[in-house]
């Protein structure tokens, strides 16, 4: 592991300022195009998790570890599934409504609950190992090392619990503005650092002993004179890639800095509220606007735009054999090529894409709406 030393719903903003835009008048997905397939999409299994999410925006992204995929619903039910058929290994109702994607690593897998309680599992059995208050709700994943679980909370403040006890270690607040799109990012969890990007458009580090500052680095400026024309978000999660920092921003900048000193490599004004990937020296982003991103890692130079989904309400791209792939909220997967951004594929889930997907070993993991977790590769 590297080593250095008034809240509003995300939905209603959007789509506020889409009606902005647009007169008023109903923003409409682009429709579907004709695409030439070159590569086939094969459903390894699928399983419904318990409750569905209706059209609820949320974080509740799966974790894989080894051979298991946790998941949860927003109900307090807690499921491990075997990566390799979907089969179900353990299931734990909590009887508590869970506001949080899944953290985990070997030994632990963590989520989060909307009254503010943190709670750590078994991953062999789904067991309680400990549950604390945190004083506020999480709706992103928690991050672990071998010593802390690392949350934050949607009021911006960072908290770091003992892993073995779950115990506080420390605490850090920010000023946030009064209004912020619904979400956080999710924190970098290093051996002895942890990197957090905040609404008021701050990203900074944090020593992992005790919480204090080590750097902060501005990467979105407020504009404008109203409250919402100063939103200036990190909600999307930053990606740790070749020992730099890439953090998106909502109405900011696409931000490349050097964990180890601190400094901005470069900085491009995309605005993104959606994670991150990166494969073969190129960043991919989904944009506020529903269009793709292909950016160079070293000079920012865009390599590609995709622009045929617009309004397709698209969520973090991920990498996969060769593609990068995005869902959207009509329950659509769309597969593009890195290299120039043309369609490769399109697979239809058959509800909507809210939360992230997840790849592992060439396995695409996809949370739908309806609540059900699918596998999906490619065919050979």
């Amino acid at each position: 592991m590297l080593s250095f030393t008034k809240v509003v719903a995300l939905t209603a903003v959007v789509t506020f300022l889409a009606g902005c835009a647009g007169n008023g008048d109903d923003i409409k997905p682009s429709p579907l195009v004709k695409i030439a397939s070159e590569r086939t999409v094969n459903t390894l299994w699928s399983k419904s998790i318990g409750s569905s999410f209706g059209d609820k925006y949320h974080q509740l992204t799966p974790a894989v570890v080894g051979e298991s995929i946790f998941v949860s619903d927003t109900k307090g039910k807690v499921s491990s599934y075997s990566t390799a058929n979907g089969k179900l290994q353990w299931s734990q109702s909590l009887d508590v409504a869970i506001s949080s994607g899944v953290g985990a690593s070997e030994g632990m897998v963590v989520v989060a609950t909307y009254s503010g309680d943190v709670i750590a599992l078994s991953p062999e059995n789904g067991d309680i190992l400990w549950q604390v208050p945190v004083g506020g709700e999480v709706v992103s994943q928690a991050q672990l090392n071998r010593q802390i679980v690392v949350v934050q909370l949607v009021t911006g403040d960072v908290v770091a619990l003992d892993r073995l006890s779950g115990e506080q270690r420390w605490v850090y607040t920010s000023n946030q503005p009064s209004l912020t799109l619904r979400g956080t990012s999710s924190p970098l969890v290093a051996v002895d650092a942890t990197l957090v990007g905040l609404d008021n458009g701050k990203y900074i580090a944090l020593d992992n002993e005790d919480g204090h500052l080590l750097w902060q680095q501005r990467v979105a400026i407020s504009k404008g004179k109203s409250d919402i024309e100063r939103l200036t978000d990190i909600d999307g999660k930053s990606i740790l890639y070749k020992k730099v920092i890439y953090i998106p921003s909502y109405r900011g900048n696409l931000t490349a800095i050097n964990p180890f000193n601190a400094q901005v490599l470069w900085r491009k004004p995309y605005s993104s509220y959606r994670g991150l990937a990166a494969a073969n020296n190129t960043l991919f982003l989904s944009s506020a606007e529903d269009v793709v991103h292909a950016v160079d890692t070293k000079t920012a130079a865009e390599i590609w735009r995709q622009d045929l989904l617009l309004n397709r309400r698209l969520n973090s791209p991920v990498t996969m054999l060769g593609t990068v792939a995005v869902g959207d909220k009509q329950g659509y997967i769309h597969f593009l090529a890195q290299d120039d951004g043309r369609f490769i594929a399109r697979h239809k889930i058959g509800a909507a894409l809210i939360g992230d997907m997840l790849v592992k070993d060439n396995v695409l993991y996809v949370l739908s709406n309806n609540g059900r977790l699918t596998a999906l590769s490619f065919k050979q």
